[in-house]
């Protein structure tokens, strides 16, 4: 058994080999929370959250680091605009962050560390820096010298005399304007925390280097985060640690973007879609089905149509696991292992669409047998079915699932009457012969989203699209 990963810095996918045999050490870099979280936010912890799921499977022992960036320009900014503390404005945020993380089903983190909470480990980095000639103070500003460092731009791929480096601003005294900042000097009415060079804030790409090494070392596994990060967050990120004396991550892993109308979801741009917003619309497993099951590195066009779509693929693999469960008149464990095929594609850089298909012939084999009669070998695709959808984290059984179920007990209990009602109508129609009126009655239902099955035990019905 190898996992394969595509390692952005390499351009192709690796065979993944972990520093330490039967460890897997992560980073994910996590929110910055001037704003609540789209779900293009959440769709790369999703993307990670799975992954993590396969290493744990494999029977590797995880440590899964997501900082939270709550210090920085747009969040200050936000605070002025709506004349409250920046740091209410980044702790609202960071709750909402949550909110969405644990409503989709994620994992929390082995630790979530703040940017705030690591100033002193930031200063030690600068001062390392500025000792070995990477980086100088100007006007109480700290800027790391790129051109001290041979191999920047290597994971981005840019030629450094084309390089335009995003500048904050307040950001004087750069010997060379592709320089970036590390620690930005204080203005009037900002936060601030003391060092050698002067009260100031720090840099964004500082945060994430100095949180790395504290909880993870001077190496580590895997590097995560969204495409728009490679330059210039991670490419800035590796220069400060690789200079600092770091190996850093050994594997630099991308997820690529929820758009909309063909543009990168984001909060600048006006066009997210709240993460608050579609789990009163949709429900939450049906929201990770959508944003979870495409390939990592594969857009995702958002669109109603295409959530209508995961939710009737979804509903097809819960109605299933629903059937089987009542006809087994107890809960089906699931395997020990899940099938070689799902295996395989997970193994090969997490092919989630390959080894949801797997998922999907499992379901559709023990619709067969259902319908053969078999409980047998129905139950054995339940126990698989159970197995891939816990690596997924798309169980309908599963624990967290559950609450998500009893909140809807009341309304499905009210539907299910008022449908009884409708059925027992189609029944009487159907006893005496007159066809044209059962079919009618089934076809009525099935306008209003509802999928009606003849099986043994009379009729039952099922939510399909809507």
């Amino acid at each position: 058994m190898t996992i394969r990963l595509y390692d952005t810095n390499a351009r192709q996918i690796r065979d993944f080999t972990p520093l330490r045999p039967g460890c897997v050490s992560i980073y994910l870099c996590g929110a910055t929370v001037q704003a609540p979280p789209h779900i293009g936010h959440i769709r790369s912890y999703l993307n990670f959250d799975i992954m993590r799921r396969w290493f744990a499977y494999r029977g590797y022992d995880v440590t899964f680091i997501r900082n939270v960036t709550d210090i920085d320009d747009k969040i200050i900014a936000k605070g002025h605009e709506q004349d409250r503390p920046w740091w209410s404005i980044g702790y609202e945020n960071e709750r909402a962050f949550n909110d969405g993380y644990n409503a989709l089903g994620c994992l929390p983190p082995t630790y979530e560390p703040r940017a705030t909470g690591h100033v002193p480990e930031m200063v030690e980095m600068m001062q390392r820096l500025i000792e070995r000639g990477h980086a100088y103070e100007a006007e109480g500003n700290v800027y790391f010298d790129v051109r001290s460092f041979p191999q920047y731009l290597e994971l981005s791929r840019q030629e450094l005399d084309n390089l335009l480096q995003p500048s904050g601003e307040g950001e004087t005294g750069k010997r060379d304007q592709r320089d970036f900042a590390m620690w930005k000097a204080a203005k009037p009415g900002e936060p601030s925390w003391p060092t050698p060079w002067g009260p100031g804030r720090p840099g964004w790409h500082l945060e994430c280097s100095a949180m790395a090494h504290k909880y993870l070392g001077s190496a580590f596994d895997i590097h995560g985060g969204g495409v728009d990060l490679i330059f210039p967050h991670h490419e800035n990120e590796i220069a400060q640690a690789k200079a600092f004396g770091d190996e850093f991550a050994r594997y630099w892993l991308h997820n690529a973007w929820v758009t909309l109308s063909g543009e990168k979801m984001s909060k600048s741009l006006g066009n997210s879609v709240l993460v608050s917003e579609m789990v009163k619309r949709w429900r939450p497993i049906v929201l990770r089905y959508y944003l979870g099951t495409p390939h990592y590195r594969s857009m995702i066009e958002y669109s109603e149509e295409s959530v209508h779509e995961a939710e009737s693929a979804f509903a097809r693999i819960e109605g299933f696991v629903q059937r089987v469960t009542e006809l087994a008149g107890e809960t089906v464990e699931p395997a020990a292992e899940v099938p070689s095929a799902f295996a395989a594609a997970m193994d090969d850089d997490m092919g989630v669409p390959q080894a949801l298909a797997v998922v999907h012939t499992a379901v559709r084999h023990g619709n067969s047998a259902l319908a053969a009669g078999d409980k047998e070998a129905a139950v054995a695709r339940l126990a698989e079915v159970r197995a891939m959808l816990g690596v997924l984290g798309l169980d309908p059984l599963d624990a967290h699932w559950a609450g998500e179920a009893d909140r809807s007990e009341d309304l499905h209990g009210v539907v299910d009457g008022l449908v009884r009602l409708v059925l027992d109508q189609r029944e009487s129609a159907r006893a005496r012969k007159d066809w044209a009126t059962a079919d009618a009655i089934r076809d009525q239902l099935g306008q209003s989203g509802l999928v009606i099955e003849d099986s043994p035990q009379g009729p039952r019905w099922s939510l399909g699209a809507r």
